[in-house]
């Protein structure tokens, strides 16, 4: 190899004994359709405060990408020394709380999904079908609570067994990511050991509820966060693609 570079090791998944992903911005492009709802949401939300630092790319990686909805929302308004009160997950996407802010961006999300649809990365729903073929046990782990719409949309839904996503969250009270709780869920539902199993993950606070939940393997998948982001935070290795994982 010029200059003495050797290639990364990569897993060979078709020998886990579960493989447990991540869904937006692993399996399916919706990061992209999250992060123009948040940035319209909090372009007016700063305005609105008379913040003149813009909300930013940056800002969603660093404040909102991985996390529970009304979590990113906090994160990112205290990152601008804004303080209004939680609310309910009831409130209207109008209200002046952290919840109707979340409520307005998932309002903005769920209209764009309905709108343009959804469809897999194509590297993605190769590597789906490959482990599918091997028999290897598969899960979702997202705090998106548009994980199942999403993916009906996508027409991935058969390939796994079990969907921990915001709805199981919430009703479990799970934390958020990077708090290891979801990905121990994922583990316990799919009947794996953490320490045997395999996270896929694009987000640092993905990457990091994976490795703080023992997974043995913990796939960092680029998709902007950067490798040295999400190798910080707990990746045993990165891929700017799931074809890169195919046999």
């Amino acid at each position: 190899m010029p200059g003495g570079v050797v290639p990364e090791a990569l897993p060979d998944l078709q020998r886990a004994v579960g493989v447990l992903f991540d869904l937006d911005g692993v399996l399916t492009p919706t990061a992209e359709v999250h992060m123009r709802a948040w940035k319209a949401v909090f372009d007016a939300e700063l305005a609105r405060w008379g913040v003149t630092e813009p909300y930013t790319d940056a800002d969603y990686f660093a404040y909102v990408d991985g996390k529970k909805r009304y979590d990113g929302v906090a994160s990112l308004l205290r990152s601008r020394n804004i303080e209004i009160p939680w609310g309910e997950v009831t409130d209207p996407p109008e209200a002046d709380t952290i919840c109707g802010v979340g409520n307005r961006k998932n309002a903005a999300f769920a209209a764009a999904l309905r709108s343009e649809g959804i469809a897999p990365y194509p590297g993605s729903l190769a590597l789906l079908e490959v482990l599918r073929d091997a028999e290897v046990p598969m899960g979702v782990v997202s705090s998106s609570k548009n994980a199942g719409e999403v993916l009906a949309s996508a027409g991935i839904r058969d390939f796994f067994r079990i969907v921990v996503d915001g709805v199981v969250a919430e009703r479990e009270h799970l934390a958020s990511k990077p708090a290891p709780d979801m990905f121990l869920a994922g583990a316990r539902m799919l009947g794996v050991e953490p320490a045997e199993a395999v996270a896929v993950e694009d987000a640092v606070a993905g990457v990091g509820s994976a490795a703080s939940a023992g997974y043995g393997t913990v796939v960092g998948v680029d998709r902007g966060a950067g490798p040295a982001a999400l190798r910080e935070a707990g990746a045993t290795c990165i891929v700017d693609d799931l074809a890169r994982l195919l046999p």
